[in-house]
């Protein structure tokens, strides 16, 4: 038997399903594909066209007749760009109106064949098919990587700030040094230490984390070293506390400035002797795990206070990480935006697919005291709110509007040149955008509510570096 014929110059072998209810045009087809080296499945109606598309590995191309026994194949049409969106499909008939072309090509078909066709007519498209198919996945593949470039574990962000974040927690996972983090209420404190500790050898073992703020003194000291039966009235049963249960795993102390000094004490001896003692109990034990402290607290003047040991300060800050407010990294908040964006979409099943210019104006000018917990929430609201693809200033909270502090009237100047004038607005209004945006231009356009091209001619015109 002879060994097919290599695909045509510039087209690769591909997957391809033919969808035609004439066993002989399917035959001719299947057999002409089969020889440049395609693997073909054929199938004579919608139904099994259907069951192919589901049961198997998707197509990079599809010939479809347009009259099926059992079904319109415009409407197999629709059903299979649901599906497939990126495969090219090439619709095939023996009825060339020029009505079934523009209805097909609006429908996303990639071209039109007309029987009887030419074999070379049949390659040339297949092989142009296959290589839009193709490229459609690459830009997806490249949308998506560009998209993790922004994302680390589960952390969002491209700023220079940002990005010393990512390098600190590289550097310091596979370490078993004690870490503390810093940052306001809402920058992510806990999603750093979650880095931490599943890029570190440790990441099979347990993750605990300690709310000290919101538990009394006697139950934080029970809960983390546990007790021995008869410790205390009460104590009908022995319990295991947290310390030894995420032994050989990590343990976050969010809010590490709230424990009481008599557990700070207890903390202390774990860190450096790796030993506890459980309440009511005259021995030891010893457990393997890591501490990561994380404060909104200016622990030093908590020290020169008396309320935090100095010597457990020096053991948790071996490795210090300082997450930045969102308002000093303001760049990161359109591809914040965009993340939780998708997120909710996906959490609410709902399909909004962008924010209006305004709002993202709105969203760079306000301060965020809350971080991104706060960005977070507004556009889970808008989210949840929204009856269409957009999300406008009308589902912003009251609180995103009355924050924003607006600029106050320019004075006009004694004899001003009015295109003068407009001229040097024009250019502070793209510079101020460009630097809300990080310098990307596309979203600087949507800020202006401009085209990118046309915010592009207008940089290029007045001469902005960007």
């Amino acid at each position: 038997m002879p060994a097919p014929t290599p695909p045509a110059l510039g087209a690769s072998s591909g997957r391809i399903l033919i969808i035609d209810d004439e066993p002989v045009v399917a035959d001719v087809l299947g057999t002409l594909l089969r020889k440049e080296g395609h693997e073909v499945v054929v199938a004579q109606d919608a139904a099994t066209g259907r069951r192919e598309v589901e049961s198997g590995a998707p197509f990079d191309a599809v010939l479809l007749d347009v009259m099926l026994p059992d079904a319109d194949g415009l409407d197999v049409l629709r059903w299979f760009h649901e599906r497939q969106p990126d495969t090219a499909v090439l619709m095939i008939t023996a009825f060339g109106t020029v009505e079934n072309a523009v209805t097909a090509m609006k429908l996303g078909a990639f071209h039109y064949l007309t029987k009887p066709f030419k074999n070379e007519e049949v390659r040339a498209l297949v092989g142009q098919a296959l290589r839009t198919s193709q490229l459609a996945a690459e830009v997806k593949d490249l949308r998506r990587a560009l998209e993790e470039r922004h994302r680390f574990e589960r952390i969002v962000g491209k700023s220079r700030a940002m990005q010393e974040v990512y390098r600190l927690i590289d550097q310091v996972a596979q370490s078993r040094a004690t870490v503390l983090i810093y940052g306001e209420s809402g920058t992510g404190k806990e999603l750093v230490a979650q880095a931490i500790h599943r890029r570190s050898s440790r990441a099979d073992k347990p993750f605990m984390v300690v709310n000290s703020h919101s538990i009394p003194t006697e139950l934080l000291e029970d809960n983390l070293f546990g007790h021995l039966r008869g410790a205390f009235t009460g104590a009908n049963a022995a319990k295991i506390g947290l310390i030894e249960v995420a032994d050989g795993g990590t343990v976050l102390f969010d809010e590490i400035s709230t424990v009481a000094p008599e557990v700070q004490t207890k903390l202390l001896r774990v860190i450096q002797e790796r030993e506890f003692l459980p309440l009511g109990s005259l021995e030891s034990r010893t457990v393997d795990v890591r501490i990561i402290a994380a404060t909104n607290e200016d622990l030093q003047r908590l020290i020169e206070q008396g309320r935090f040991r100095e010597d457990l300060y020096y053991r948790l800050n071996v490795i210090s990480i300082t997450l930045p407010p969102l308002r000093d990294r303001m760049e990161d908040v359109p591809v914040l935006a965009q993340h939780f964006l998708e997120k909710f979409n996906a959490e609410n099943r709902k399909d909004v697919k962008r924010f209006s210019p305004e709002v993202l104006e709105r969203f760079l000018a306000y301060p965020w005291p809350g971080n991104v917990r706060e960005l977070e929430n507004v556009v889970e609201r808008g989210v949840v709110l929204a009856q269409g693809e957009e999300i406008g200033l009308d589902l912003l909270p009251k609180d995103l509007w009355r924050r924003i502090t607006l600029p106050e009237p320019v004075p006009l100047p004694e004899g001003v040149r009015f295109y003068d004038a407009v001229g040097r607005f024009e250019r502070q209004l793209i510079e101020s955008a460009l630097r809300r945006s990080g310098g990307v231009q596309k979203h600087a356009a949507e800020l202006l509510g401009l085209k990118p091209t046309t915010l592009n001619e207008k940089i290029k015109r007045l001469g902005i570096r960007t």
